[in-house]
């Protein structure tokens, strides 16, 4: 039998297998949570292991949500999840793979250097930086949301925000290329 948001009976004629509302709506914060943690873990496997383990964490701790806004506690706890293995491997260090890989949505006829360029550039940022930039400019969320997710002042998200901006353009600056044509 399924449960509402509450955790009370819904509908007691209804199938076992389908999702519930609370379902639904967290295989809605897919895509989301998929960009936030490869963004967070810049790689691919790095990424959908974090993924994994936040909705695992989402849909065990249901009862814990209070019902006000599911993308922002999904968030936070993704948050809360990177931090705590980022300390783990800061204590235990082990060799990475796939180092170098990172999330940057792919265009249509984008630019394959131009990526690159903006891959290498997320990757300088820190990792508190990164993160912060990803959930304002990519995500949308406002500085206050971000405050309350990574339990930071406000003024510590506007000024990440501000330092991995400047960075960002500083790296994208650094690296411009010029496209010489041969002469006709």
């Amino acid at each position: 039998m399924s449960r509402g948001h509450d955790g009370s009976d819904a509908g007691a004629g209804a199938d076992a297998s389908a999702p519930d509302a609370f379902e639904e709506d967290v295989l809605a914060l897919m895509p989301a949570l998929r960009r936030y943690s490869r963004s967070l873990a810049r790689s691919d496997s790095d990424g959908d292991d974090l993924l994994q383990d936040c909705v695992e964490k989402v849909l065990t701790r249901r009862r814990q949500w209070r019902g006000v806004n599911l993308r922002a506690w999904a968030f936070t706890i993704m948050t809360n999840l990177y931090r705590n293995h980022h300390r783990h491997r800061a204590r235990h260090p082990e060799v990475d793979y796939e180092e170098g890989l990172s999330l940057v949505a792919e265009e249509q006829g984008a630019d394959p250097l131009q990526r690159r360029r903006l891959e290498r550039a997320l990757d300088r940022l820190s990792p508190e930086n990164r993160a912060v930039l990803m959930l304002v400019v990519i995500e949308g969320y406002r500085y206050q949301d971000v405050a309350e997710m990574m339990v930071i002042p406000i003024g510590t998200v506007m000024s990440r925000l501000s330092r991995a901006r400047r960075q960002l353009a500083e790296a994208m600056k650094d690296d411009n290329v010029v496209a010489l044509r041969r002469p006709k």
